[in-house]
């Protein structure tokens, strides 16, 4: 027996193994388009058939409070617990995130009611194809035209134009935001800085109308998470307070009205050891041919220099592909990671990696050099995997 043989190449992760989110059915793209079609929203799709349609509808958006994180955590949560099985019109399963599971693509998911293909916030960075750029869709920098880079509706606004009470509750600092005129955008927005005095105001917005949709907002369960961890004192103390704050805002539901808590991704602690973070930055096989690495540790959008997009594919699939899964552009497309079948906005195309490497494993590609605050993050997500796209749908109802 010749000696290779007693050591075969690696086979890399079939792309048809990846868990895609649900898309049309049960994605957080679905949950706005679906409660305000209940309110009599012309031209909207109720696709989440499991929900009831309701005068007013709250959605409490909790970031980085994914399903599998709030199961593992009913002692800190246990009215959130108490809700799990109203879940998605209590089926007591949850909705997906979309691909790549984080907050930009997400928060633009929601307030659209489109996938990230038609949106066009595929990636925490993506590059710019006007400017060849790396184009961070969270802090939006380099500065865009907002309304170039995401041209459609917002849910909000077609619903305050259909004469739906319209409002967004949340950090005063999110008001004049590009993130915030995109997706979040239509009918009022109220600053306030307490957890309480959103829940408290939330209420009140569904109370002014006979039909209302509210959108509240609290980031710091994310923010706890990436630098501790999840499974930290200060993530467990967050999860606390929000479990306050929701029962705060359940308990003063006017009539007819509907809360739906949820959150935009989950999160998973990655160990800091040679094994679990890749280093882009130290990584020479990585490297060659690759002009710009986008995306985050766990959903990385790869460009390739003129002509070596082939090379790069096959070298990140030889290095990686048995703990990402590791696809061409057009292959990302075609299995739906971005959206179901022509869904592809033709602008959205190009801001796509010529790679898409999403991870499997507990493991992350950083870039200690280009992103020194995110390479030193505890908590990560992006990916497919059930831990980072579950995210829950719970329900109260008066």
């Amino acid at each position: 027996m010749a000696a290779e043989s007693l050591w075969p190449d690696p086979v890399p992760l079939a792309l048809d193994t990846a868990p895609l989110p649900q898309y049309g059915s049960g994605s957080l793209a679905d949950l706005l388009p679906t409660l305000a079609a209940g309110q009599g929203v012309p031209d909207l799709t109720a696709t989440i058939g499991e929900l009831t349609p309701a005068d007013r509808n709250c959605v409490f958006l909790i970031d980085g409070l994914g399903w599998e994180q709030l199961t593992a955590h009913p002692d800190e949560a246990p009215f959130l617990t108490s809700l799990l099985a109203t879940s998605r019109g209590s089926t007591g399963r949850p909705l997906t995130a979309g691909f790549p599971a984080t907050t930009a693509t997400s928060l633009a998911s929601v307030g659209t009611g489109l996938p990230p293909a038609a949106h066009g916030l595929p990636g925490y960075t993506v590059r710019d194809p006007a400017t060849g750029a790396l184009m961070n869709q969270l802090r939006w920098k380099p500065w865009s035209d907002p309304h170039a880079w995401q041209p459609y509706p917002t849910v909000f606004s077609l619903a305050d134009a259909a004469g739906v009470h319209t409002a967004q509750v949340s950090a005063p600092a999110f008001e004049h935001t590009p993130l915030t005129q995109i997706a979040l955008s239509g009918g009022t927005f109220f600053g306030r800085l307490s957890g309480e005095d959103r829940m408290d105001l939330a209420a009140a917005q569904l109370a002014a109308g006979d039909r209302s949709l509210v959108y509240t907002y609290y980031s710091e369960v994310d923010g706890k998470g990436h630098r501790f961890g999840v499974d930290s004192d200060a993530w467990r103390g967050q999860l606390r307070y929000v479990d306050r704050l929701v029962q705060r805002l359940a308990e003063q539901l006017p009539p007819r009205s509907a809360l739906y808590v949820t959150a935009d991704h989950g999160m998973i602690d990655i160990p800091f050891d040679e094994e679990s973070r890749i280093d882009f930055d130290e990584d020479w096989e990585l490297r060659a041919g690759v002009a710009l690495l986008g995306g985050e540790g766990r959903a990385r959008h790869v460009y390739a220099v003129d002509g070596a997009a082939a090379d790069v594919l096959t070298v990140w699939r030889e290095v990686l592909g048995e703990r990402f899964w590791v696809a061409s552009r057009d292959e990302a497309v075609a299995a739906g990671w971005f959206g179901p079948p022509g869904a592809m906005d033709e602008r959205v195309y190009d801001r796509i990696g010529d790679v898409v490497a999403a991870a499997h494993d507990d493991v992350v590609i950083t870039a200690s050099v280009q992103e020194p605050h995110e390479s030193a993050m505890v908590g990560m997500h992006g990916s497919m995997t059930p831990v980072e796209q579950l995210v829950p749908l719970l329900e109260v109802r008066s």
